[in-house]
């Protein structure tokens, strides 16, 4: 059975359309790349060091648990910081799903990777399809903006959310790789119909080899 990946950018739905493919297909399995780095940083001594090395001991509360806005915005701020957290997180998170993707490539269940930085860290290569879940620059800046917050626990600005989109793979690079692409400007209802549509496709493709 196939690898099939899942990404997008921030605030473009991808965590919507995964459930709707999950409800669909409630017998496959899903590798969630952001679960995966939570319990890296919550439970992994070693990654709570390396962390320590490069941000600081006081990005850790007293009961040893990470303020992730306080991280979001020194990433934000430093590149540097931003490829030093990604070089402690990723190389853990690709082993863990591939060899995920792997085990199940011997079994009849599908395997879908929901990875973020899915093109960014190469992890296309592994996959037999990618979907990218996507929408107007417009609509993922109003999306960001209701729900984004900052250090201090604030509504993000205009030119945070702006700046937080900027530090990623932009989303028309990503969609000319895809083998699908779901636009989502529209609502659940049309997200919907589109995961709909991919799960048959998936299905048709191969359970019928």
């Amino acid at each position: 059975m196939p690898a099939i990946g899942i990404t997008g950018g921030i605030s473009t739905g991808k965590s919507t359309f995964c459930r709707y493919v999950h409800e669909l297909m409630p017998q496959a399995s899903f590798f969630d790349a952001d679960k995966a780095a939570r319990a890296l940083t919550d439970n992994d001594a070693a990654v709570q060091d390396e962390i320590r090395q490069v941000f600081g001991e006081d990005v850790f509360s007293a009961t040893g648990h990470l303020n992730r806005s306080q991280i979001r915005v020194m990433i934000l701020e430093s590149a540097v910081k931003r490829g030093a957290l990604e070089q402690i997180l990723h190389p853990r998170i690709r082993s863990q799903w591939s060899t995920e993707a792997q085990r199940y490539r011997n079994s009849s269940d599908f395997f879908f990777a929901d990875i973020p930085l899915l093109y960014e860290t190469g992890g296309e290569k592994l996959c037999d399809r990618v979907a990218v879940v996507a929408c107007s620059p417009e609509v993922q800046l109003k999306r960001l903006l209701a729900r984004g917050m900052n250090k201090g626990g604030h509504r993000l600005t205009a030119g945070e959310a702006t700046e937080m989109i900027r530090t990623q793979m932009p989303l028309e690079q990503k969609i000319q790789q895809a083998d699908h692409v779901v636009w989502n400007n529209d609502g659940e209802a049309v997200m919907s119909d589109q995961a709909r549509s991919l799960v048959d496709i998936w299905q048709k493709t191969w359970t019928a080899k």
